[in-house]
């Protein structure tokens, strides 16, 4: 069963053509990871999926409904389909556990003690449960980030977006980020799209791999035919030989 499935997909900025013909479709449970090089619509196409990017032309249906169709509620989607970016923007002014509660509270509306456990719980799941008195700007960025994932599944998602969540990060702190995403992905009901240059995790835990550039989907292959097979694009191929050997 699909979760997310793009129908010949176009995205404009003014005369600048964005997505050209996205045709894509991920699978409830799957684990795809998006890589390309800069400016290649990546994170574009992923910011599409919770309406944080309109599309002109095509289809773009998220847990059954179609994103393109006026009467669609992209609050019931946001419910749904959670996400992470590149910077954590969490509220500054509030600790740590009150950030994961929030959403649910204003949401979901969880009773206060339900909302409360849960939240101590994927604190503990993402190994910062000693954290939940303290403010964002006390942890370090690593941590940041894992409140930020914490907080994303605090509202019981479908499916997970992540646009390129290690980018901002000191090299130090990247594994433990990697290391939660990876135990998310070992959730077979949990669906995950990932945009990210770290082809180690990619090599792990995706399913599938994808390549974007200029726009275009090149390249949808099984994790092992991209990296121990052949991608049959020349970009795609190209691409690879230099993340391989730098």
């Amino acid at each position: 069963m699909s979760m997310i499935e793009f129908q010949d997909v176009q995205k404009y900025y003014g005369d600048f053509h964005a997505l050209h013909d996205i045709n894509l479709t991920i699978d409830a449970g799957e684990t795809v990871v998006l890589i390309g090089p800069s400016g290649s619509g990546k994170s574009t196409l992923i910011r599409t999926i919770n309406g944080l990017e309109t599309i002109q032309e095509g289809k773009l249906i998220v847990n059954g409904q179609d994103l393109a169709e006026r009467k669609t509620d992209m609050n019931r989607i946001r419910k749904n389909v959670g996400m992470v970016f590149q910077h954590f923007n969490l509220y500054a002014n509030k600790t740590i556990l009150e950030n994961i509660m929030l959403a649910p509270r204003l949401v979901l509306h969880r009773p206060e003690d339900e909302n409360k456990k849960f939240a101590m719980d994927l604190l503990d799941r993402v190994g910062l449960a000693d954290q939940a008195p303290k403010l964002p700007a006390q942890l370090s960025g690593g941590q940041q980030q894992r409140i930020a994932i914490a907080r994303s599944l605090a509202m019981k998602p479908k499916a997970l977006l992540f646009d390129e969540p290690t980018s901002a990060l000191d090299p130090e702190m990247i594994d433990d980020v990697l290391n939660v995403m990876k135990n998310i992905a070992r959730d077979s009901s949990m669906t995950m799209l990932v945009v990210t240059h770290e082809m180690g995790f990619a090599r792990e835990v995706a399913n599938r791999v994808v390549f974007m550039a200029d726009g275009r989907i090149l390249e949808d292959d099984s994790k092992e035919k991209f990296f121990d097979g052949q991608p049959s694009n020349e970009r795609a191929r190209q691409f690879l030989s230099k993340i391989i050997t730098h």
